[in-house]
């Protein structure tokens, strides 16, 4: 069983926060640009480093886009109809042989993703997972999935919460996702989608093999149940790897 680890929670969750809630309460709405970075960082009191750290996460999550020279600018909510049907991030991938390997499986404080998505109070353990998920032994995705408070998952199935901390039954590693879908069994999920682009990084570069500069596709996700979020990730496809498998949903 995953130990659980302390982490200060940082004053940016706050910051990343309020800018997120400014968007969804119609101060910042959808398709208008945000103020320049001064005057933002003036009218939330804080200062312009990390006011841009904080723009630079919520590009990253999908729901600004930011251009040199132009601004940031909130993006568009993802359609109600769309190209998605929930399904695990390893089932879209191929064709070829798709199998995970779990980097890590912890209870963890909220980070700003996490605890803004799925309403974790700041004080909270979740499990996180990290998995990079291969094709034919070549790293094709990288997985970070945080699952929803114990009580909250505990409504989907009295086994889930159980089933995050303990080795796949059958010793297969797989996505948080493909547990939570299986825990669900009748129950219907729902999920949205962001799509961005990126690059790797250092240590996920590392992992991958890759140079840290390599571009990247990020695919952020959210997973409801009866409204309620019980999952949030984020899948990195770097250049190169291969295509994810999308079906319109009907």
């Amino acid at each position: 069983m995953a130990q659980a680890r302390t982490r200060r929670r940082q004053p940016r969750v706050e910051l990343y926060e309020r800018i997120v809630a400014a968007i969804h309460d119609g101060t910042y709405p959808p398709g208008t640009k945000l103020p320049s970075e001064p005057v933002l960082a003036a009218a939330l009191g804080v200062g312009r480093p990390a006011l841009r750290e904080v723009l630079i996460l919520l590009q990253e999550d999908g729901l600004i886009t930011r251009k040199h020279g132009v601004g940031s600018r909130v993006n568009q909510p993802p359609a109600t109809r769309g190209i998605e049907r929930l399904a695990p991030v390893e089932a879209l991938l191929g064709p070829g042989n798709v199998s995970c390997r779990r980097l890590a499986a912890e209870l963890d404080e909220p980070t700003d993703f996490s605890g803004f998505h799925l309403r974790l109070p700041p004080t909270s353990r979740a499990w996180f997972w990290e998995t990079l998920i291969d094709i034919d032994g070549v790293p094709a995705c990288f997985a970070h999935e945080w699952a929803a408070d114990a009580s909250t998952l505990a409504e989907l199935g009295p086994g889930f919460p159980e089933a995050l901390g303990e080795p796949s039954p059958d010793g297969r590693p797989t996505s948080m996702l493909a547990v939570l879908i299986a825990a669900a069994g009748d129950r219907a999920l729902g999920a949205k989608s962001t799509m961005g682009a990126t690059i790797l990084g250092k240590e996920r570069g590392k992992a991958m093999n890759r140079p840290p500069e390599t571009p990247a596709i990020l695919i952020t996700q959210v997973v409801t149940a009866d409204d309620s979020p019980v999952l949030a990730a984020k899948y990195l496809l770097p250049a190169g790897a291969p295509l994810i498998h999308l079906n319109q949903r009907h």
